[in-house]
């Protein structure tokens, strides 16, 4: 397979897992419209017992189409982009970012039903911030800025500015997808890894200088030579 091939492929499944994401939560939201069930008792309670659940299903849960809207669009987004350039640990970052989201909304967060995805998406976008900051390679760095521009507003949303809104999920989010992305730093994928094209030793003699020619001073060849008895030009 050519690697334009490989790379449509990847794009591909990269979008099916995006979509899957925003299925879920949208199949949870029309069953709650079609029976009239408000499914809010399946949120984080925190620090109750019969709020552990809602760690898993909180995320599922939406109070409204609006509310529902608001979060399918960046979950789908950054989703699709973490499957896509961050193969490697994709499946390993969101099984983190997820649960840990909700955990510490359970430790910390006032005592409501805190509901929707939103934690979970300021949670991978931070990802792609951090991966930006930790790795500090081009392709990270232009995510963390892409992400930036098209979610800056989010940063107000870390903040206890607007009644119902559970701004605790957001910064919470935002603190453990900084904290899987430092975690993960140094399982780079294969685009990341530096290679040095002197490193096959199959090469040696192709090349009309030697490959440490930059490496060594003149005075250190002509002494080498001295030592091999050859004759130096310098």
């Amino acid at each position: 397979m050519t690697t334009e091939a490989q790379s449509k492929k990847r794009l591909y499944s990269s979008i099916n897992i995006g979509l899957a994401m925003v299925s879920i939560i949208w199949s949870v939201h029309i069953y709650k419209h079609i029976t009239g069930y408000t499914l809010s008792s399946y949120g984080i309670y925190p620090r109750a017992m019969d709020g552990v659940l809602g760690i898993f299903t909180g995320p599922l849960v939406h109070s409204s189409w609006e509310h529902l809207l608001s979060n399918s669009v960046p979950l789908f987004v950054s989703t699709s982009l973490i499957h896509f350039f961050y193969k490697r640990v994709a499946w390993a970052s969101l099984l983190f970012i997820y649960p840990l989201t909700g955990f510490l909304v359970w430790l910390f967060a006032r005592q409501v039903y805190h509901i929707g995805a939103s934690g979970v998406v300021y949670g991978l976008i931070a990802f792609i911030f951090g991966s930006g900051i930790f790795r500090r390679n081009i392709k990270s760095i232009i995510l963390a800025l892409v992400v930036t521009i098209l979610y800056s507003g989010y940063i107000a949303g870390v903040l206890p500015y607007k009644e119902g809104v559970s701004w605790e999920s957001h910064l919470l989010g935002a603190i453990t997808g900084l904290l899987v992305s430092f975690f993960f730093k140094n399982i780079l994928e294969a685009d990341e890894i530096k290679t040095d094209p002197w490193a096959n030793e199959s090469t040696e003699g192709q090349y009309f200088f030697s490959r440490d020619i930059f490496d060594k001073t003149k005075e250190q060849r002509r002494l080498e030579a001295e030592a091999d008895d050859v004759d130096y030009i310098g």
